[in-house]
């Protein structure tokens, strides 16, 4: 299947690399010169992922973020800018940015951002698998527990960090990963990391056969944690 994305970018030139470069990978890149119309285009849907510069004619590309994410629309944003300071990153992620890339950029890693995205979008979109781990069963579409047929909720958050640690599961990922992409925390500075410890405990109490001798979310000293269940 085609995958399409959304360049934003008002210097010809640049555009022009840009759509050269993923066309030659096999994307479908239909590119935006200002704000408006990179707002009408995205509006319109159907793309995987939007590369968006920030300084747009007409409409900036932070109002054109802000729009969208405040009409519903989720499409998975590369920010690409010029303005590399700490207070432009953290103002594009918390406006609703999925990552954030300097110019001048290699084009290579650009590449590989963008893939990386779209993988994971792909993967939030398939059907969370059907997890049984002992006497417990977990169903992540319905957010709910069977513990020897007894049903239990699961809360949002706590699927998610199911499913992010299931999706990583050859690594460990740390507090302060799991604080930026699973509450999608823009900076963790300040953010108190017992956050994480207090869900993780909730959880296991919730899909650990044996809470007290965790198998499925398994606490990695002094890195973080890591999914660990093996049957």
């Amino acid at each position: 299947m085609e995958r399409r994305i959304l360049v934003v970018e008002d210097e010809p030139a640049v555009a022009r690399g840009l759509s050269d470069a993923f066309g030659f990978r096999g994307f479908s890149v239909t590119v935006a010169r200002d704000g408006e119309e990179a707002l009408a285009a995205a509006s319109a849907g159907g793309f995987d992922l939007i590369l968006l510069d920030l300084m747009l004619p007409k409409i900036s590309g932070f109002t054109v973020l802000e729009r969208l994410r405040a009409a519903g629309n989720r499409t998975p944003t590369i920010v690409l800018t010029a303005r590399g300071e700490e207070e432009d990153r953290v103002r594009g992620l918390a406006t609703g940015a999925d990552d954030y890339v300097v110019k001048p950029f290699s084009i290579l890693e650009l590449v590989a951002r963008v893939e990386a995205q779209i993988r994971r979008r792909e993967m939030d979109r398939a059907p969370p698998p059907a997890l049984r781990f002992g006497v417990v069963e977990v169903d992540l579409e319905r957010h709910r527990v069977l513990r020897d047929g007894v049903a239990e909720e699961l809360p949002a958050r706590e699927a998610s960090l199911l499913r992010y640690l299931l999706r990583h599961r050859d690594r460990v990922v740390s507090r302060d990963e799991l604080l930026t992409e699973v509450w999608e925390y823009p900076t963790v500075r300040g953010v108190e990391t017992r956050t994480v410890d207090n869900y993780v405990v909730r959880l296991r109490q919730k899909i650990e056969p044996d809470p007290e001798r965790p198998r499925v979310v398994l606490t990695v000293r002094g890195r973080g944690y890591r999914y660990g269940w093996e049957g």
